[in-house]
């Protein structure tokens, strides 16, 4: 089983412990890429597939670095999208 697929399992299993590293390397392998908006923009970052048009807006957690119920969600959801357009 390769990572990616690894974290999509934990991903899917709604683990209070999926770290924001954990979903970055994820949607990297899904095809995104990750936009911060300035140097202004905080914690606030973008991960944008160029090819679907998709994009998940996150803060960085903190001062963990577990992501939310609702950032976890959000994921599973464009996940959803893009494997449905594959």
């Amino acid at each position: 089983m390769s990572k990616k697929d690894k974290l999509k399992n934990k991903l899917k299993l709604k683990k209070k412990d999926f770290t924001y590293q954990e979903a970055k390397t994820l949607l990297e392998s899904l095809g995104f890429y990750e936009y911060n908006e300035g140097k202004t923009s905080g914690s606030r970052v973008s991960f944008i597939h160029k090819e679907n048009k998709l994009e998940i807006k996150l803060h960085k957690p903190h001062p963990k670095n577990e992501l939310k119920k609702y950032q976890i969600e959000m994921i599973l959801e464009i996940i959803k999208r893009l494997e449905e357009n594959e």
